[in-house]
């Protein structure tokens, strides 16, 4: 698995010059778009093969914006799904790119209307990158890792958005959709996720909250060949010198609680 987060280095530059001066908040991670359905009269297709043995390619859409006064620059990389005009393809891709852009617009809206005109130091600066976790049959599970500065900050920051969608059915998948209707999946997700936490050197002991068994906590969740992935963000379970944290949950932990018909059906044959 691998997280793409090249606009790092240079977030880290600007932390060391910004050093010490009063930081803004973080954008709120729970203030990320909603799904927005196809509506039920979009065209749809009847396909002769599955959306699975089609020859799909995700590729990158770069996106730049930068601008003075005051002074930003906004960079991302924007997945698309090239190789089939059908009208799931479409949505997801519509998805992919409304997901991007609105936390590109939240990050330029707060920008326009908190910062001086003037820079501080080297202006503000915001980066989105993703990986693609896990894709099986059609199920593509993807994390986006936001990388941003704000001017006079005492240091960058960072977050992580996931999505999973089901291609064939072409919706985005939600956790309880993993499992079966009245199990208290989210216990056993956080026991296991507090367990391996307290093994590790980052005094998880003081953030003990931010794994307590609550949907807020449990947002960032991508599907791998390894396992559940939960992504937990800086601050969330540690100090922000230990930095994010990832924990990947073996489908052997949960499988008595899932749904058959769910998604892991793909992951853990």
């Amino acid at each position: 698995m691998k997280i793409r987060n090249f606009y790092a280095v240079s977030i880290v530059l600007i932390m060391v010059v910004a050093c010490g001066t009063p930081s803004f908040p973080a954008p709120d991670p729970t203030a990320v778009s909603t799904f927005t359905s196809v509506p039920t009269d979009a065209p749809t297709a009847t396909l002769e093969t599955p959306l699975s043995s089609q020859s799909l390619t995700l590729t990158s859409i770069p996106f730049s914006e930068s601008k003075d006064g005051p002074v930003y620059a906004l960079t991302a990389q924007i997945p698309q799904l090239q190789g089939s005009d059908d009208p799931r393809v479409a949505a997801f891709n519509a998805r992919l790119n409304e997901l991007v852009q609105n936390e590109i617009d939240r990050f330029r809206q707060d920008i326009l209307a908190n910062q001086p005109v003037a820079p501080i130091a080297f202006g503000n600066a915001f980066d989105m990158t993703y990986a693609l976790i896990g894709q099986r049959g059609d199920v593509w599970s993807i994390k986006f890792d936001a990388y941003f500065n704000y001017d006079g900050a005492a240091h960058p920051g960072s977050y992580s958005v996931a999505l999973n969608y089901d291609l064939a059915q072409g919706r985005e998948l939600a956790l309880d959709d993993l499992f079966l209707h009245g199990v208290n999946h989210l216990q056993t997700i956080a026991d296991y996720c507090k367990a391996e936490l307290s093994t590790r050197d980052i005094a998880f002991e003081m953030f003990q909250d931010g794994a307590n068994p609550t949907p807020v906590n449990y947002r960032n969740w991508n599907l791998s060949d390894e396992g559940l992935v939960i992504a937990f963000d800086a601050y969330q379970v540690a100090p922000y010198a230990a930095g994010p944290q990832i924990v990947v949950i073996p489908y052997a932990e949960l499988m008595r609680l899932a749904s058959p018909q769910s998604a892991l059906r793909f992951f853990n044959p």
